[in-house]
């Protein structure tokens, strides 16, 4: 029998029928978010002192996928247009992104990152990703590609 199909509480499945398996997961998960939080937050102000955590997603983003209109931006991090237009501009304001007209909607603005933010969010990344490299040498190149599969699948399914 398999953990969770009707297994007696203390012997695969714990009271109220939750498998072990996504207890282990929520608990994993709200350790790597926590930590992560943390991280984001250092790697923001090592762009610029004065940004604040969720900064350095949209950096991410906007270096991955190009530029973007705002609305995108905030439904693909699940924000609030307000939430994301206070984000932008105080990286406008610091000079780290601006917003272009679209060419397909002379209405509408792209945002993209300008040379100093692409610069200066490249050379936190590339650092950050030596730590992973630091932090998983031990591991298997088929582990790491594994949990980036596994986690880019979770990403994906979470969406809206």
């Amino acid at each position: 029998m398999t953990v969770g199909q009707g297994v007696p509480a203390g012997q695969g499945a714990p009271a109220g029928g939750v498998d072990r398996e996504f207890l282990a997961l929520e608990r994993e998960l709200a350790v790597f978010l926590r930590r992560a939080r943390a991280q984001s937050g250092e790697m923001a102000r090592e762009v610029h002192p004065e940004l604040e955590p969720a900064a350095y997603g949209l950096f991410v983003r906007l270096d991955d996928a190009g530029p973007q209109r705002a609305t995108e931006l905030a439904g693909y991090f699940g924000v609030g247009k307000a939430t994301m237009s206070r984000q932008l501009r105080a990286l406008e304001d610091l000079g780290l992104v601006a917003r272009d007209p679209d060419p397909a909607d002379g209405r509408a603005s792209l945002v993209r990152l300008t040379e100093e933010g692409r610069n200066r969010f490249r050379h936190v990344r590339d650092a950050r990703r030596e730590r992973y490299v630091r932090k998983l040498a031990d591991w298997d190149r088929a582990e790491v590609a594994e949990l980036a599969r596994l986690l880019n699948h979770f990403n994906v399914r979470s969406e809206g």
